[in-house]
């Protein structure tokens, strides 16, 4: 970074970080809870309120809930975390569903810490809609799919823990996930310690809420929640921000190109955590703090959400955090966001030096590096960006795909993406559409130009490249054939799209594509 660009980062970061340094504590800990609004949380409103301060359920005699409801934090997900906060319980049982999933209609399943107006189950870690009981207060437990849990050690006495407990008053309730040990404590003192050595049943990720119990009327309140986000120590954690809509159905499917990535990484590379953030930029605080690599995928130009955000991607790579940008997320101004894209990727593109045109990129020559592990030669036609602006004699940069353009990609007039004289002299020289980047410090980036079809997420080795690309980024280590995915189905290319479906679409088409792009 040059001294002037770092001195703008400083200022900016200040500018920036005054209204976040006042809500952080001195322990690295986030409030998602305003104490005003239930801005970030949903849940049905005619349970749910804030009262004196403080996330308030309710039911009563005239307003019962047919079965548990709960409030869901809406603003992203918990993988390895420390939860605190302050709950009060007047009557009745409730709990913080924390991994869990949403099964529709303010429904939950996944892991509770429990609370209660009684003596029973307050500490416990009960699995909601699973397991049942995985620790009863004071055990600490093994526990797999099925069968009984398996009671490794007595942490304290039952009842001893339930009398530090304040009946119908604040208590602090304290919840710690990392991998596969979940920890709960009231008060400051460990309540339950669970290891879930399950497979299908346990889970390393999923979303935070509370829970309002069926039954009798009761009232639960909670306040001063707080998140820190705790290193992943044997995962990589790809955190995807997905841009706004734009163009039509099928292109610049920001979101749904995440979607399908990121279900695809999680389900065929081991220890991988995906999550996606949609609309632009993430409203959760603590978005990045644990990631191992961030993905843009999004519009960029001018209105690129980065621009706004430089000094927090600048945060993230100076702790090693790698970053990948597809397809138009490869696009900022030139000037301080250029000039950080050059640092952190390796390259962008430029306005009046690159151009945008549609062509079929034949890739015949695949480099070696684990970014093309088992990846072979393929020809696929795509919004390619080329002639990028790349770091002064492509230092620590290294091309992964390559290919030349025909003629026809410069026959366009003159314009800021469209063409110029210095693309019009290269002509018949071959182009770096993809390319990574080894950063002096350890970080690594990714540039890919294409990715404005939808559609080619489904070419196996389109797909492969990518997916390589990312578990590099994050510092993961590529198998030696690549990771290898199933080739989506059309359902589900056409899930998550931003636009319905235009008038003439033909599914039957779209499949005969895929089918002939993979019978090789």
């Amino acid at each position: 970074m040059n001294p002037t660009r770092s001195l703008l980062f400083v200022a900016c970061s200040l500018i920036l970080a005054a209204p976040l340094l006042s809500q952080a504590d001195s322990d690295g800990f986030v409030p998602i809870f305003d104490g005003k609004s239930l801005a970030g949380w949903k849940g049905h409103d005619r349970f749910w309120s804030v009262e004196d301060g403080a996330i308030t359920g309710q039911t009563t005699k005239d307003n019962p809930t047919k079965g548990n409801t709960f409030l869901i934090w809406t603003h992203g997900k918990l993988d390895d975390f420390e939860l605190r906060l302050k709950y009060r319980i007047e009557s009745g049982n409730s709990g913080i569903q924390y991994r869990s999933q949403h099964l529709g209609d303010f429904r939950v399943k996944g892991y509770q810490a429990d609370l209660e107006a009684g003596d029973r189950w307050s500490g416990i870690l009960y699995h909601e809609r699973g397991r049942g009981v995985l620790a009863e207060r004071g055990e600490k437990t093994v526990v797999k799919d099925s069968g009984p849990r398996q009671v490794v050690a007595k942490l304290a006495d039952s009842a001893e823990l339930q009398s530090a407990i304040n009946k119908g008053d604040w208590n602090d309730y304290r919840i710690t996930a990392r991998g596969r040990h979940l920890v709960h404590a009231i008060n400051g003192r460990v309540t339950c310690d669970v290891t879930d050595q399950g497979d299908a049943q346990f889970r390393r990720s999923g979303i935070l809420a509370l829970q309002l119990h069926q039954g009798p009327p009761m009232k639960v309140q909670f306040k001063d929640i707080r998140l820190k986000r705790l290193p992943v120590e044997d995962a990589v954690k790809v955190v995807f921000v997905a841009g706004q809509k734009s163009h039509g159905y099928g292109a610049h499917e920001h979101y749904a190109g995440c979607r399908l990535l990121s279900k695809r990484l999680n389900e065929n590379f081991p220890g991988a955590i995906a999550t996606v953030y949609r609309g632009g930029w993430p409203k959760d605080p603590t978005a990045f703090d644990n990631a191992n690599a961030i993905v843009l995928y999004m519009n960029g130009g001018g209105g690129h959400p980065v621009n706004r955000h430089l000094p927090t991607i600048e945060a993230a790579v100076k702790r090693g955090v790698g970053l990948a940008c597809l397809h138009y997320g490869v696009e900022v101004p030139k000037g301080d966001s250029g000039d950080a894209f050059l640092d952190w990727i390796g390259g962008y593109f430029e306005t009046h030096w690159s151009v945008n045109p549609h062509w079929v990129a034949d890739f015949q020559d695949i480099p070696r590096h684990a970014i093309t592990q088992g990846v072979r030669p393929f020809a696929i036609n795509d919004e390619w960006y080329y002639h990028m602006r790349f770091r002064e004699g492509m230092d620590g940069v290294t091309p992964v795909l390559t290919a030349i353009p025909p003629a026809s990609t410069l026959q366009r007039p003159d314009g800021p993406h469209s063409n110029n004289p210095t693309v019009r002299a290269r002509a018949g020289q071959p182009e770096h559409v993809a390319w990574a980047h080894q950063r002096p410090d350890g970080g690594r980036g990714f540039g890919f130009t294409g990715g404005h079809f939808h559609r080619c997420w489904a070419h196996d080795d389109y797909r492969k490249l990518v997916l390589n690309a990312l578990v590099w980024v994050a510092g993961g280590e590529v198998p030696d054939g690549g990771v290898a995915s199933p080739t989506p189905t059309v359902k589900e290319l056409e899930a998550n799209q931003d636009y319905e479906k235009p008038r003439g679409y033909d599914p039957e088409r779209l499949r005969a594509m895929i089918e002939k792009w993979n019978a090789r």
